[in-house]
């Protein structure tokens, strides 16, 4: 089967800089950053134009009035954007957070390790985040009993009950996890559940699946010695995911599996703070380690949908082949069954995190969002710091234009437009340079993102230098480079969106939408202009907020067909100086 080509159709967005050769560059960004805050309706043919110079009172979230606020659940309704109740495309920025030793969760808890507090909460919102992909485990919500390669679950055969389930221990799990998701939403802070793995399980070095679900066919558990990864040649560890792919134990892997996301899904289907679910963390096999990807396609789409309604192949062609007994309803249907309306954030295979092609094509279920990560090969095996910065963003940027042009190729009669799309894992470094570098491919490609990760936790499969905060608060300095000014909610269709972090300078463009009457919300990352305050610029549109709100709030203009916002550090010294501040922008 012939896989067909994928263009790359942004590649002209990405031009070489005099300094690092990788700078990423939005079409029609050439006039813009200037200046900022009124509340006051304009003529419509002049621009609204307000300064705000006492940066030690700018407000701390959330600022925005409830009915400007993104609240309740989202929705994917074709097309690369998610939007709001009021029909506003909306983005997020945020962080992953899971801990990946027992109790495989984080939850309020003083002076443990897995403690997720007040004070974590409160300053992922005052770094403008609105989302974090909280991590779940496997063996946390269905540890069972016993060890590997037990004759009741490791048995081939037609699958069954393993008797693992325990209603009581989900129910007690999944307490400590709502605990995290209100606290969050107080902060209002979206939650994205992820259910996590790394190599599958302890045995191999990672975690995720309990040890009553690694059945390895008789060959020896036992991890390979040196870092982490080489566990993914792990024959051992092959037979393993095999025998959760093809389902094909008495055991039935997958069927409790799916079990296990109905409850979550049941759990939280009413919770509004609950962005989504993310049914499997970096899904992988052995014929991606070796050449003969076509099986792992058919399992990984035959996993999503259930074999009584696949999915197609990636070519858009042929549908999905499944294992005769795979659960007949998939994790999707599951999950959207116990949660009606929910988002799920499908992943591709694990190898396409380095600009290898994505398995997934297309399936007929709604509210479906393309769900990817971007990291690069040129990376230190200690720290996960780039050994060269240049040809690692150029690995990453490339990695998010495959993404944008693959994401058409998902198109559904329920997503006619392709589903939305959004990047769930990226950084895991202490590299200014790089996290530049993706982050300014992201405004210009309008994805959201969430950033690897919150704190360092002990991960057994990751560094300290992965960490955005330390385990005692303060920020490492990627923050000011992960807190940017941004538009959170926007009333029509964006045209550009650009910030420059070094200079504080944000530029938004977008096409009004006259049937939303909520406002545009643009997140003003103070820290970048503490020194000399900011000035921001509204033309077709007038600004609503008071000055110095984190959340800056634009309505549209009656007559507008197109917003202009841009937003400078410094103050406004008159229509010269806005000019002057374009040029320079």
């Amino acid at each position: 089967m012939k896989r067909r080509p994928v263009p790359d159709r942004r590649r002209d967005r990405i031009r070489g800089a005099p300094a690092t050769g990788v700078t990423l560059v939005l079409l029609g960004l050439v006039a813009a950053f200037a200046a900022s805050c009124g509340s006051a309706a304009p003529p419509p043919a002049e621009p609204v134009v307000q300064q705000f110079s006492s940066p030690a009172t700018i407000h701390h979230p959330p600022t925005v009035p409830p009915e400007a606020a993104v609240t309740g659940r989202l929705r994917a309704p074709g097309g690369p954007y998610l939007r709001d109740a009021s029909g506003r495309i909306v983005f997020f920025h945020g962080v992953d957070a899971v801990y990946k030793r027992a109790p495989f969760v984080l939850y309020p808890a003083a002076h443990k390790p897995f403690t997720f507090s007040a004070a974590d909460a409160a300053a992922i919102a005052r770094l403008g985040f609105n989302v974090v992909r909280l991590g779940l485990e496997w063996q946390g919500l269905e540890p069972g009993h016993g060890g590997p390669n037990q004759p009741g679950v490791c048995t081939p055969g037609q699958p069954g009950n393993p008797h693992m389930y325990n209603a009581a221990t989900v129910r007690a799990y999944l307490a400590k996890v709502a605990a995290t998701v209100d606290l969050l939403g107080r902060y209002h802070v979206y939650t994205i559940l992820d259910m996590h793995q790394d190599v599958w399980n302890q045995a191999f070095r990672g975690e995720g699946a309990p040890s009553w679900a690694v059945c390895t066919s008789g060959q020896r558990v036992k991890a390979l010695p040196g870092r982490w990864s080489r566990n993914y040649r792990n024959g051992a560890l092959d037979r393993a995911v095999d025998h959760f792919w093809d389902n094909d134990v008495v055991g039935n892997l997958q069927g409790q599996y799916d079990a296990v996301w109905g409850a979550v899904a049941r759990y939280f289907h009413t919770n509004p703070w609950i962005l989504g679910y993310d049914p499997y963390n970096e899904p992988f096999a052995p014929e991606l380690t070796v050449s003969d990807r076509l099986h792992f396609a058919s399992a990984l789409e035959c996993f999503y949908t259930g074999r009584h309604h696949p999915g197609f192949l990636s070519d858009v062609t042929d549908r999905a082949v499944c294992p005769p007994t795979d659960p007949g309803k998939g994790v999707v249907p599951t999950i959207q069954k116990a949660d009606p309306g929910a988002l799920v954030f499908v992943e591709p295979d694990l190898f396409s995190r380095h600009n290898q092609p994505s398995l997934l094509g297309p399936m007929n279920y709604p509210n479906l969002v393309f769900n990817f990560h971007s990291y690069c090969t040129y990376r230190s095996p200690v720290t996960g710091d780039p050994t060269a910065v240049d040809p690692c963003a150029t690995e990453a940027l490339t990695t998010l234009l495959r993404r944008e042009s693959e994401r058409p190729y998902l198109a559904s009669r329920i997503q006619p437009g392709g589903p939305a799309w959004f990047m769930s894992e990226f950084g895991a470094t202490h590299s200014l340079d790089l996290l530049r570098h993706m982050t300014g491919a992201a405004d210009a490609l309008q994805l959201g993102w969430s950033y690897w990760s919150w704190k360092y936790y002990g991960d057994p499969t990751g560094s300290s230098h992965e960490a955005l905060a330390q385990g005692d608060g303060h920020l490492f300095p990627t923050a000011e480079i992960l807190s940017r000014t941004y538009p959170q909610a926007v009333a029509g269709t964006p045209v550009t969106m650009s910030f420059e972090p070094l200079t504080g300078s944000f530029h938004l463009v977008y096409l009004a939408s006259h049937g939303v009457h909520a406002p545009t919300v643009v997140w003003v990352a103070r820290q970048h202009y503490r020194r000399r305050g900011y000035c921001t610029q509204v033309d077709g549109g007038h600004i609503v907020s008071p000055p110095g709100s984190s959340q800056l709030l634009v309505a549209n203009n009656r007559s507008a067909h197109e917003v202009d916002v841009s937003v400078v550090a410094g103050g406004c010294r008159g229509r010269a100086a806005l000019a002057a501040r374009r040029s320079i922008g």
